[in-house]
């Protein structure tokens, strides 16, 4: 029986392309002015001292925005990077230069599960006030009241077992009464090798594939035994 679902976010409740196509590139084409406007801010500081951590170098402000950048043009999900994003993409949101993105079926779903009282919660490589930021501001208003909980790649690695383990204890569920949806097999692998029911959304495709996982074009495809 399922008594939580537990969501990623891109390419299963939003668009690929909103991320790739509208959030990355905001990011990438402001993260030099942000950061030269707010790195005396203590977050920022500690963030950037994170960022030249990872890098192995003492980087200055400039080398430490274009160690940025290009962690941005090789999508890698470094947890400096995602948090800094997230501040930006808080102004972006806040000056109407986009909305996020929602799959019509996933927020009707999602509301439709919410009321017949299963928990919900989300796992994504974005930080988890960039989750946050893209649920208030969809174009099926503020969804953020729908979830229990957030977590991001600072748990764990999202290809990890452990990870799901870990989410299992904190949300104080069995793991096989907890349903993940994802469009990325290595995520589902490793959810399923915890011991969670999984789906793969498979939005792009004309008839479902083969694979390890039940699939769905969509939420309205997924079964939920409750």
């Amino acid at each position: 029986m399922i008594r939580a679902i537990l969501t990623d976010i891109e390419g299963t409740t939003s668009s690929l392309s909103f991320v790739k196509d509208v959030l990355f590139p905001y990011s990438r084409e402001r993260m030099a002015e942000f950061l030269a406007a707010r790195f005396g801010d203590p977050e920022v500081a500690r963030l950037l001292d994170e960022t030249r951590a990872l890098a192995g170098a003492p980087l200055s402000l400039d080398d430490a925005t274009r160690q940025l950048v290009q962690w941005i043009d090789e999508d890698r999900k470094v947890s400096p990077l995602k948090a800094l994003q997230g501040m930006i993409w808080e102004e972006g949101y806040r000056n109407g230069d986009f909305h996020g993105h929602f799959y019509e079926d996933a927020a009707r779903r999602l509301k439709a599960w919410k009321a017949e009282g299963i928990e919900l919660f989300v796992f994504s490589s974005g930080s988890i006030q960039a989750q946050k930021l893209l649920f208030a501001h969809t174009g099926y208003g503020d969804l953020t009241s729908l979830f229990s909980g957030y977590f991001d790649t600072r748990l764990g690695p999202k290809q990890e077992a452990e990870s799901y383990r870990e989410i299992a204890r904190r949300i104080g569920h069995l793991p096989k009464s907890i349903l993940f949806l994802s469009d990325i097999d290595a995520e589902l692998d490793a959810a399923k090798a915890a011991g969670l029911a999984t789906c793969k959304l498979v939005r792009a495709q004309v008839t479902p594939e083969t694979g390890e996982h039940p699939q769905a074009r969509n939420f309205d495809e997924i079964k939920v035994a409750l």
